[in-house]
């Protein structure tokens, strides 16, 4: 996602959040799907890669690519699933998926596994479950709880681009260039991201489609044994459900869409919609620090004041970068991407405040590159996961638009009239596929799923990388009887772990008892 992150837009990734409570709407039942034992993978009828049995052992720490950590508590399990490389050639060459699990705590009333993704895309499953698993404590106890590295991401073939001192040098370079020299500065950078993917990943490059995970998907559906998908995808995660949806309608059991792609948006849509967004979850983080703070919040009394000093500061940066503890710089791009990454989650809102008061008042940077550092997965040795090579990957085969400096130019002021702050810097992020080596696929995704079970599909009012709207276009385009809208009133990227205790119920009732909500039901 970076400096800038594609996908779901410009800046995207799947980041967890905190809002509040209240509930409107009741629900029906829907059917129970069948119980599965808890299987080592493959049945008795299965054939081909879906017969293979799965080697589940203790986890190791995740790598670096994956992003680093801690090994996950001994109760975790790990293995490897061989997928083929193209699907179409199903007798061809394999890929090995890294997957992750957590038992169901009662086994007797275990109904399956649950799938999850958590966005990007380019963010390791394997790595990132065992972090969140307090969250889906409740669905633990019946359901295996089920992750994954798609292909191209972290331990499955992980994509290989720039090295970590060529990613620094990458992610400071001025992503809103204001001249000649700065839109080749910026060109020459994204086409040495591109060569180094090629080089070093280019047997790969053609197969991490998000439509070959879905198909990655459905065999590790039938590998665990289990008759029907149950999945939770988050953000990019809700493109990659809808697209399972869209071809294997007849195997959905239980999905849950939360944080959702609007999948009829290309990307110069997409990534204007995310400017909208941030925008605005700008505007609500300068509310609330007014709010609380009054003339101590270093954006004032928010509104066009505020947007105001944030854009300085930036004007700034792009001058005069600040010094930081670490001994990097502080440069406008790595500012703005640092201020984005604190909108993700209502959570991190007073560590933006204490960063900006840190920037305009003490005139260092720390605290701002953090937070980007967070957002571009960095880890504190200044080794990157690959998040970014992923993300560009993925994206760049699944849409086919091209954007050229001269688009971009021609956008520019559409894109700064939605956001002062990072309308220029979305708008240009458009150029990352670029002299791309493989030719993306799609306009858009396809996610008609006619005749599919009912789909939970939850969005967020103040989201700001997968704006609203998105979650009621999904549930339009999934079609009549099979998308339902579930509204969290509230802040932030992602709704079901704020923990905000009405949708928790309503996400737990619709995967644990097959409870479906009225379409439209909202939360607050």
């Amino acid at each position: 996602m970076h400096t800038v992150v594609r996908g779901a837009g410009a800046l995207g990734l799947a980041a967890l959040l905190l809002t509040a409570t209240g509930c409107q709407g009741d629900g029906s039942s829907a059917a129970e799907p069948a119980p599965t034992s808890p299987a080592t993978g493959g049945s008795a009828s299965a054939t081909g890669l879906a017969a293979q049995h799965l080697d589940w052992h203790a986890c190791a720490a995740p790598s670096t690519a994956q992003g680093s950590g801690t090994a996950p508590p001994a109760d975790w399990q790990c293995t490897t699933l061989k997928a083929p490389l193209d699907h179409a050639k199903p007798d061809g060459p394999t890929v090995d998926l890294a997957l992750i699990r957590s038992r169901a705590k009662d086994e007797q009333h275990r109904i399956g596994s649950l799938l999850f993704n958590f966005g990007g895309p380019g963010a390791s499953g394997v790595a990132t479950l065992p972090a969140l698993a307090p969250s889906y404590a409740s669905l633990n106890t019946r359901y295996d709880l089920v992750s994954f590295d798609p292909r191209g991401v972290g331990a499955s073939a992980g994509v290989t681009c720039l090295d970590d001192r060529a990613m620094d040098a990458s992610a400071a370079v001025d992503g809103t260039p204001d001249d000649a020299a700065g839109v080749k500065a910026l060109d020459d950078s994204n086409a040495r991201f591109v060569a180094a993917c090629e080089h070093n990943s280019a047997p790969v490059l053609p197969y991490v489609d998000t439509e070959s995970a879905a198909r990655d998907m459905d065999l590790m559906r039938q590998v665990l044994g289990d008759p029907k998908l149950s999945y939770f995808g988050i953000s990019y995660g809700t493109q990659l459900g809808g697209v399972y949806a869209h071809l294997f309608p007849q195997q959905v059991g239980r999905l849950v869409l939360d944080s959702v792609v609007d999948p009829t948006k290309d990307p110069q849509q997409a990534a204007l919609g995310q400017a909208q967004g941030f925008q605005l979850a700008l505007d609500d983080f300068m509310k609330a620090c007014a709010a609380q703070v009054g003339t101590s919040c270093p954006t004032g009394a928010g509104g066009d004041e505020g947007t105001a000093k944030v854009a300085a500061l930036l004007q700034r940066l792009e001058q005069s970068p600040l010094p930081t503890e670490d001994g990097r710089q502080l440069t406008e791009t790595l500012g703005v991407t640092g201020i984005a990454g604190a909108l993700y989650s209502q959570e991190t809102w007073p560590v933006l405040a204490a960063g900006l008061t840190e920037a305009m008042e003490q005139g260092t940077g720390t605290t701002l590159l953090q937070l980007s550092d967070g957002l571009n997965g960095r880890d504190a040795q200044g080794h990157y996961s690959n998040l970014n090579a992923a993300n560009r990957a993925i994206s760049c085969v699944d849409a086919r638009q091209r954007y050229s400096d001269q688009d971009v130019q021609q956008q520019l002021p559409q894109f700064q009239a939605a956001s002062p702050v990072f309308g220029a810097f979305t708008a240009w992020g458009l150029t990352g596929c670029t002299g791309w080596p493989v030719p993306g696929k799609t306009d858009h995704p396809e996610v008609a799923a006619a005749g599919a079970a009912p789909i939970l599909v939850v969005g967020t009012t103040g989201d700001p990388a997968t704006p609203v709207e998105g979650a009621r276009t999904m549930a339009q385009q999934l079609g009549p009887g099979v998308g339902v809208t579930v509204t969290l009133q509230g802040e932030g990227h992602g709704g079901y772990n704020t923990g905000n205790p009405c949708l928790k119920r309503t996400v737990d009732a619709y995967l644990l008892d097959g409870t479906v909500p009225a379409d439209g039901t909202t939360c607050g």
